[in-house]
């Protein structure tokens, strides 16, 4: 190669890389200057936030354990605490139904406004509250404090919310009242159980024990979700923290301020997601998507014309892709409302209004009502809830007019080779003798020496059975 030809060959070698450095120090440049104003917007969120944001102290009281060494001790107090969010002015809160499930007092901690340039603000005001309502599958409560004029919080849509956008948590981790994290959105439908139609937002921004109930937020400082749990190896924060969205939480709020308790959607319709093997095995017009694969009779699904096999083209305008996703768009729809459903049936595309009526799910509504000192029956393991003319017809119950109903149960408590009880069953006697409710259940239980036969007369979805096993 000549020299000349060497000398063009440098300098066209030369010119990019120049341009280059030129561009990189142009961003350095525009990052230095862009530092700052997103510092400044984070401290302008965090300042709007805080007033919003309060602690809460849960204290709950249950027997003592075992042999106790004074009669003091035969009570016991046990405190929790964590966050929760204004979200509106007349004293409304938003927190996690695990946070408040079973307190017997429940004090909130509202942050007063500072009236100085001190860095330690005036005390806190700490005020009762009420538990208005739970919803257990959302694991979301509404407080209500006797304050008005309070700074809540705006909502925000959560099917806006985009991976790897910037948010902060608030919260009181570990009791230290009032903390901001930065992070960003992992993923914005996080399914934790595969059956579930609930979808969590996933955030890294730290969220520890404390932090349970506080809010989410964009960087408007707009309600986003409702800081919930974590995944984790080690009990602290590893950066995998999830979150109710908000537009759930607006749901779920906006039911219970107004009746005390959920009402969700169902149209009686099951869907799975389409694959090329079913796509196959059927003759669907398509290899993926979603399909009906179960609709209820008698259902609104039913009364408008579905059948299995039907290919679910769109669910309120918006295309299907798989079966997840149409669960979690029919679960914010409100009982009484019409979803416009579009399907492909025979090559032909069908368009339909359908009803969304009550999912029937009494057990949950009833569980939400649970507490622990009031319904547990310590010989079995339960909680339990008295069966009366309300409760039967919310289960449908038929068989027997009074009975106990089991809330919830420790696995492996009683030790029969029928298995054990289950959330559901209704328990109608012991050893033949008839139990109108918790009193007589517990009673006849505690009647029972260790080693005596236990047969326990049931009815588990409409059929009647015997549990047989020995006392303990």
């Amino acid at each position: 190669m000549s020299r000349n030809l060497l000398s063009c060959a440098v300098a066209a070698l030369l010119v990019p890389l120049g341009a280059t450095l030129g561009s990189a120090q142009t961003r350095t440049a525009a990052v230095a200057q862009s530092a700052p104003e997103l510092s400044s917007a984070l401290e302008t969120t965090a300042r709007n936030v805080s007033p919003s944001v309060v602690q809460i102290f849960a204290t709950s009281y249950t027997a003592g354990d075992g042999l106790v060494p004074r009669t003091g001790d035969l009570i016991r107090t046990e405190r929790a605490s964590g966050s929760g969010v204004i979200v509106d002015p007349a004293g409304y809160i938003v927190t996690n139904a695990h946070v408040v499930r079973g307190a017997g007092r429940i004090r909130v901690e509202v942050p007063r406004p500072a009236t100085g340039t001190s860095l330690l603000g005036p005390a806190d005001d700490v005020v009762g509250a009420q538990v208005v309502g739970m919803d257990l599958e959302t694991d979301l409560a509404v407080l209500k404090i006797d304050r008005e004029k309070l700074p809540a919080i705006a909502f925000a849509d959560s099917d806006d919310l985009k991976p790897g956008q910037l948010v902060l948590a608030f919260g009181s981790p570990l009791g230290l009242m009032n903390s901001v994290t930065l992070g960003i959105i992992g993923a914005v439908a996080r399914q934790l159980e595969p059956e579930s139609p609930m979808v969590w937002v996933q955030t890294d921004a730290s969220i520890n024990p404390g932090s349970s109930g506080g809010p989410l937020v964009d960087l408007r400082g707009r309600l986003v979700g409702i800081n919930t749990s974590i995944a984790s190896q080690t009990g602290g924060n590893e950066g995998v923290g999830f979150s109710s969205p908000s537009n759930i939480v607006r749901t779920v709020y906006e039911q219970i301020k107004t009746t005390g308790r959920v009402r969700r959607g169902d149209i009686g319709v099951r869907v799975q997601t389409i694959t090329p093997t079913l796509a196959r095995g059927l003759g669907l017009a398509r290899d993926s998507g979603v399909v009906v694969s179960d609709v209820a009779p008698g259902s609104p699904a039913a009364a408008t014309g579905f059948r299995p096999g039907d290919i679910v083209v769109t669910l309120e305008g918006k295309p299907m892709e798989n079966g997840r996703q149409f669960q979690v768009n029919l679960y914010r729809q409100a009982v009484g409302n019409f979803v416009g459903i579009e399907v492909l049936r025979d090559g032909q595309t069908r368009r339909a209004r359908v009803p969304v009526e009550e999912r029937r799910d009494p057990l949950a509504n009833l569980s939400a009502a649970v507490d622990a000192r009031q319904h547990l029956v310590s010989r079995l393991a339960i909680l339990g809830i008295d069966l009366d003319a309300q409760a039967g017809v919310m289960l449908g119950v038929q068989r027997v007019p009074s009975g106990v109903i089991v809330a919830s149960t420790a696995a492996g408590a009683i030790d029969s080779r029928d298995g054990g009880l289950a959330p559901g069953d209704i328990i109608y006697a012991v050893n033949t003798k008839p139990v109108a409710g918790l009193a007589e259940l517990r009673a006849a239980l505690d009647a029972l020496k260790p080693g005596d036969p236990v047969v326990l007369q049931l009815e588990r979805r409409g059929s009647l059975m015997y549990l047989a096993y020995s006392a303990e």
